[in-house]
């Protein structure tokens, strides 16, 4: 099976940035009526979530963050020797955004860049791809930026979704580091659910599907251009496939719960959190959350919920246990130790590259 680990590679930095525009769970009321709202915020747990304007994307937060990052920790931009970008939201269809978050950042042409097209593991699968890149390189630095902004393929009376996605992207910071603890992690996909979670419309496959609304076997309004979700396979999958692989990692490293200060889960949401805690008896306390005031953002919710819990501590040193699991179906674990002085706080920004916005070929 995929079992990495990576030594004297240490992630030396986490930055987030969220839109401004705050969007509550209460607001909803109207469309979906108080039972079904109050019904969905005591099993989900989100309260409120955070929307993108129209031009703003995933790459528009990852910059942001990725810009705050190198600031925070005096990084020569020049010394970044590879930026990878996880997201299932890119800017065009080609080319890879990551290379306007390269542009924009202004990093050396002397660099790996490209996109992972993945949703919720992208973190996980992410920290594989750089951390190995510079295991077999002389890249001393690198940035993996993860974000997506789902609402915008979210059907606005979807309410099985548009209550709990929230947006969001976030930077990471990995360096060479002699001594440190070894990153180690195990990821695995299923093909078989690549129907679980899809927008079907606007590929190759199905480039000109059709706009038109339908209501679906779920009473929801969707079309083809819209997120689809298999509610009770996506669940199955994460009470069993998740705890499974956290148990099969802790065999592997010979490690268990007690081993470990804190879970950065992925924020699915608060029912299959408590879940996942249960099957595996792991203290609730150790289990942050970041899904009450941001809702589920995809593979960016692992990072914003530790710097949601930690941006503002002083500096102590704390063993991180880091899942992801989602759209493929993919799903990973990662022990990684972090120092909390390296973790920013949230970042609130609406910026967006306006150079980017190509309205008319006369644009180009």
């Amino acid at each position: 099976m995929p079992l990495f680990t990576f030594n004297n590679i240490k992630l030396s930095g986490m930055a987030c940035a969220v839109p401004k525009n705050k969007v509550t769970t209460e607001s909803f009321k109207g469309l979906f009526g108080e039972e079904e709202v109050d019904k969905f915020m005591l099993m989900t747990g989100v309260t409120e979530t955070r929307r993108t304007s129209e031009h703003q994307t995933a790459s528009d937060l990852g910059y942001t963050a990725a810009s705050a990052l190198l600031n925070y920790k005096n990084i020569d931009r020049n010394e970044i020797g590879a930026l990878v970008f996880g997201t299932s939201s890119p800017d065009y269809r080609r080319p890879a955004s990551a290379f306007v978050i390269h542009k924009r950042l202004g990093l050396s042409v002397e660099s790996a860049v490209f996109d992972i097209s993945l949703g919720c593991s992208s973190m996980l699968y992410g920290l594989q791809v750089v951390a190995s890149m510079m295991n077999s390189s002389d890249i001393s630095k690198a940035i993996l930026i993860v974000g997506d902004t789902a609402t915008k393929t979210t059907n606005p009376e979807d309410r099985a979704s548009i209550m709990l996605v929230g947006e969001a992207s976030v930077a990471v910071l990995l360096e060479k580091v002699e001594g440190c603890e070894p990153i180690t992690s195990l990821v695995r996909s299923d093909g078989t659910g690549y129907r679980y979670l899809i927008v079907p419309g606007g590929g190759y496959r199905n480039l000109n599907a059709s706009h038109e609304v339908e209501i679906c076997a779920d009473g929801n309004k969707r079309s083809l251009h819209n997120s689809f979700m298999q509610g009770t396979s996506v669940f199955t999958f994460t009470i069993s496939d998740i705890p499974r692989a956290i148990k099969d990692f802790w065999n592997l490293t010979n490690t268990t719960v007690d081993n470990y200060d804190c879970f950065a889960f992925h924020q699915a949401n608060l029912y299959i959190l408590k879940q996942i805690a249960k099957k595996l008896k792991i203290p609730l306390e150790k289990v942050p959350l970041s899904l009450v005031k941001y809702g589920n953002t995809s593979g960016a919710s692992q990072v914003i919920t530790l710097c949601d819990a930690y941006g503002n501590c002083e500096g102590e040193t704390i063993k991180t246990l880091l899942c992801g699991f989602g759209v493929g179906l993919s799903w990973g674990v990662s022990s990684v130790v972090l120092n909390t002085s390296d973790i920013m706080p949230i970042i609130e920004d609406d910026t967006y590259f306006e150079e980017g916005v190509i309205n008319s070929v006369s644009d180009l």
